[in-house]
């Protein structure tokens, strides 16, 4: 697998403008990448960028985009070339989750949250792995969660789709192994980031308050390890860790009912 340099290398972030994705931004800054920053808050991006440049002297542009709406994988990829940019490295962060039953959740809710986790995902992938593949290398790295290895009850939707991130990405690594493009899958655990006020996840959420709750910077550089490592699943944190092989010896159901009183409130 190739490694490639950090020397005129450009990475292309979704989900940017706060939490993981603010934070893979200043990473990659700081090892000297280039970036494409990618969130619908043109303010959050355009602040950003100005501290990017100033702090780290690289090249940094930023692409405003909803990828909640349909063709926005497609606008992205066409805002890149018409940028003149091509994208050596793929992050695709962007995600969020909804705290509720099921029923009472909106249902456009759910199909942006589905379109957004998986589908914009997806496409991006799609997008950028061909013109890697075309020039001779790349690195993509999915952003999951622990979530993805059991079913979640009151995140029912949010679950699923990040148990559909790890599937693809661990099947599609595999895919291109005899290749030069690299797939990674991150799979954090609870992590402190603006995603609880998006979920509407308060204070009486038992996961967010428990000892495993990372912060975003630990994840972030977690990820950007694993993927110069080249590793394909990346699972920051030793209870994580523990906590993701325990959910294989255990009866489906009570792995269930597990996550369901972790994600029930105080």
């Amino acid at each position: 697998m190739n490694q490639l340099s950090n020397h005129n290398q450009t990475v292309l972030i979704t989900g940017a403008s706060s939490g993981i994705g603010l934070d893979f931004a200043h990473i990659f800054a700081k090892e000297g990448y280039n970036l494409v920053l990618v969130a619908r808050s043109a303010d959050k991006l355009e602040h950003l960028a100005q501290e990017i440049i100033k702090n780290y002297s690289v090249d940094c542009k930023v692409i405003p985009c909803d990828l909640a709406k349909p063709n926005a994988a497609k606008e992205v990829l066409n805002k890149t070339k018409s940028l003149g940019k091509k994208i050596d490295i793929l992050i695709n962060n962007a995600g969020f989750g909804v705290l509720g039953n099921f029923n009472e959740i909106n249902s456009k809710l759910q199909a942006e949250m589905i379109h957004v986790n998986i589908t914009a995902l997806t496409e991006l992938t799609h997008c950028y792995l061909n013109e890697m593949l075309l020039n001779g290398g790349g690195k993509i790295l999915n952003v999951a969660s622990t979530a993805a290895f059991q079913p979640g009850p009151f995140m029912s939707v949010y679950y699923a789709t990040k148990a559909y991130v790890l599937s693809f990405s661990e099947a599609l690594a595999n895919e291109l192994k005899e290749t030069n493009v690299q797939i990674s899958v991150l799979c954090p655990g609870p992590t402190l980031t603006g995603f609880q006020a998006t979920a509407k996840i308060d204070d009486s959420s038992k996961i967010f308050n428990s000892k495993i709750a990372a912060d975003s910077q630990t994840v972030a550089q977690a990820g950007f390890t694993g993927l110069m490592n080249n590793d394909v699943l990346i699972i920051p944190g030793v209870m994580n860790k523990i906590g993701v092989c325990s959910v294989k010896f255990l009866p489906r159901k009570l792995v269930t009912n597990i996550t369901r009183w972790l994600q029930e409130k105080k």
